[in-house]
């Protein structure tokens, strides 16, 4: 057991590692500068990883898109690169609290919003990279991809939203609380 778990975080350090890396060039290229907090997010590991001053603090489950990766408006897939939480949304709302058009239209509690997709919290992101998640038709923001919750958690840790990226409410309230905004984020495929 010790060695499979030794095996594991191994393989997570190394892949931060690289993450760092890439997104570091990302910033270098696009003149951002590295905020407080980072939110990693790695598609094949289902994965958000907080950095906080460069040094890792946690990881949480996730799910990313059932149709997979891509950037294009109407795919339905999460987008990768460097993004930056460009709003906040729900603070205050009680977890289950449910959004249409980022307005509260109800809670998971009541009949028709049992299964809601758009719950308790909203980061809004921002796509950094002009023509790659930024702009045109590859505009992050304009596609509406978020952190957010979902009524149905049992699905966290698998592919299952429809671009965005879900956090079980336990999760994600805390994370809401203490990233800023203009918060960086990186989408990376591993």
């Amino acid at each position: 057991m010790k060695t499979s778990f030794s095996k594991t975080a191994g393989l997570h350090l190394k892949t931060v590692i690289q993450s760092q890396s890439e997104m570091s060039r990302a910033c270098a290229k696009n003149s951002v500068e590295p905020t407080q907090f980072i939110l990693a997010i790695s598609i094949a590991g289902q994965t958000v990883s907080l950095f906080e001053q460069n040094q890792f603090a946690k990881k949480i489950p996730c799910s990313t898109s059932r149709s997979g990766i891509g950037q294009t408006e109407g795919s339905n897939c999460t987008p990768l690169g460097l993004h930056r939480i460009a709003e906040k949304i729900g603070a205050g709302e009680p977890a289950g609290t449910v959004f249409k058009s980022r307005k509260v239209v109800g809670h998971t509690s009541q009949p028709e919003f049992a299964d809601a997709k758009i719950t308790t919290r909203i980061l809004w992101l921002e796509g950094l990279e002009p023509g790659f998640n930024r702009g045109g038709n590859v505009d992050s923001h304009s596609r509406y991809i978020y952190i957010h919750g979902t009524a149905d958690q049992t699905g966290i840790g698998k592919p299952t939203s429809c671009g965005c990226i879900h956090l079980a409410d336990a999760d994600l309230i805390p994370l809401f609380d203490l990233l800023p905004s203009g918060t960086l984020v990186w989408i990376a495929e591993r």
